[in-house]
């Protein structure tokens, strides 16, 4: 039986020696002469690219050559399973399960290949997305741009983002403190998943949250007291941090204040009958189907006629904007919030209500800790909304010391004489990782949020 296997197994790794010999052209030993992929290689084309006569032939022929794999494959173990235990039966559910798996991981590739680019094109020391990549190389998938070429990486693209910056002593300390915490309450959940630890209390969970708060604060402060005044290079780029704390601070007060709006809103459409409660509901719905650029010469009058628009005070502008984001998130948050309320029994306020507590104190005592999941989700959800935001933050902030994340991007991408690719991916790469690690952290929030409002009335 495993003599069977070995079988199928060599005779499915000589046919593929035979046919992507043969595809290539490559002088392989048994192989004679062949398609030639390697000669018909055009390297003298614009911008580096190297372009296959007919190069379409030779995916598909590849994919076809794996599915021809993977059909061996399957025979070979179904010979092999049938033998064993005196059955038969078929290969094709097998099969079918490979190609599946093969269609995935196409899908895997295609999904997360611009990832490697633009970390690849981050190296660059000569701020270009194609001599970078696009080497003289034996390598033919180097030579083809598939693969980025490393050779010449370093790290100066990264060098320009905080050249200049002042970092005053208690800044370390705090920056020490939160990757401490942090990388401690990482530890503690993979050793909880590791044993099997599921409960929201007992002694290593009290410990995850106490590390978890001290990343908070310590991260908070950081934010927070972070000043214009720390960042003494000329070069524009050198204010990255700025502009990550300008997001982390605006896309943080945001979500705040969403979540604010939609619990007040969505309580009262969920617990009160008033007048004019379902007609309320319907223009939430309506507003929905209009896109947001269609207000901004609306908001940009009601933020000038406020005041909010003098270059003198960013704080002003700072806060046009967060009103403006959250008034976006107010329509779709209460109606999910609203939905969650209604798959809570009125049961617990009433008791409340018998036991001497008033409204208020229902809401906020009984059902706020309920609802805490619920708000997690909607103050993640208007953050991450709001983090890569440019055309608002455009209109509304003045001068390169209040840009966000997004504008500051826009801003490598819009020079005079060139585009500076190497400092925007690198700047790409480093302003995803809060957002990444936020994403990361509360992602079940996120799964369990988007199900928790669909309550029919």
């Amino acid at each position: 039986m495993i003599g069977s296997v070995l079988t199928w197994l060599v005779t499915a790794g000589l046919a593929a020696w035979v046919v992507f010999g043969y595809i290539l052209g490559m002088d392989l030993p048994g192989v004679p002469g062949g398609l030639g992929l390697l000669e018909r290689i055009q390297p003298n084309t614009p911008f580096g690219f190297v372009r296959v006569e007919n190069g379409w032939v030779y995916a598909v022929g590849g994919l076809l050559v794996v599915a021809a794999l993977i059909l061996l494959y399957s025979l070979a173990i179904t010979a092999f399973a049938n033998r064993r235990s005196g059955r038969k039966k078929s290969p094709w559910p097998l099969f079918g399960q490979g190609l599946v798996h093969l269609f995935m991981w196409l899908m895997l590739f295609f999904a997360y290949y611009p990832i490697l680019q633009i970390v690849a094109a981050s190296f660059d020391p000569t701020n270009s997305l194609y001599r970078f990549s696009a080497p003289q190389s034996d390598n033919l998938l180097i030579r083809a741009r598939v693969i980025p070429d490393f050779a010449k990486a370093n790290f100066d693209n990264y060098a320009r983002l905080f050249d200049g910056v002042v970092v005053h002593g208690y800044q370390w300390v705090l920056m020490l403190l939160s990757a401490a915490a942090l990388l401690g309450a990482l530890g503690i959940a993979a050793y909880r998943r590791l044993i099997g630890d599921t409960r929201e209390s007992g002694s290593l969970a009290s410990r995850q949250n106490r590390l978890l708060v001290t990343f908070a604060v310590a991260f908070f402060i950081l934010v927070v007291f972070l000043s214009p005044t720390q960042f003494t290079s000329p070069n524009t780029e050198a204010k990255f941090l700025l502009w990550i704390r300008n997001t982390l601070f605006v896309s943080g007060l945001t979500g705040l204040l969403a979540v604010l709006l939609t619990a007040t809103a969505g309580y009262a459409f969920a617990r009160f009958n008033f007048p004019g409660r379902y007609p309320m509901l319907l223009v939430f719905i309506f507003v929905q189907m209009f896109p947001g650029f269609l207000g901004l010469i609306a908001i940009y009058t009601l933020m000038s006629n406020l005041g909010f628009l003098d270059p003198r005070y960013p704080i002003l502008n700072f806060a046009g904007l967060v009103l403006a984001y959250s008034g976006g998130i107010v329509s779709f948050g209460t109606w999910v919030y609203k939905g969650f309320l209604e798959s809570i029994s009125k049961s617990l306020e009433e008791a409340a209500l018998i036991d001497g507590a008033t409204r208020w104190q229902a809401f906020t005592q009984v059902l706020v800790p309920l609802s805490a999941p619920m708000f997690v989700f909607i103050f993640l959800l208007q953050f991450v909304g709001t983090y890569s935001e440019f055309i608002l933050a455009n209109l509304l902030l003045t001068g390169s010391d209040s840009w966000t994340v997004g504008m500051g991007l826009r801003n490598f991408t819009t020079g005079q004489f060139q585009t500076k690719w190497g400092l925007f991916a690198a700047a790409a790469v480093l302003g995803s990782i809060p957002i990444l690690l936020t994403f990361y952290g509360f992602q079940r929030y996120f799964v369990s949020g988007y199900t928790a409002g669909s309550v029919k009335e």
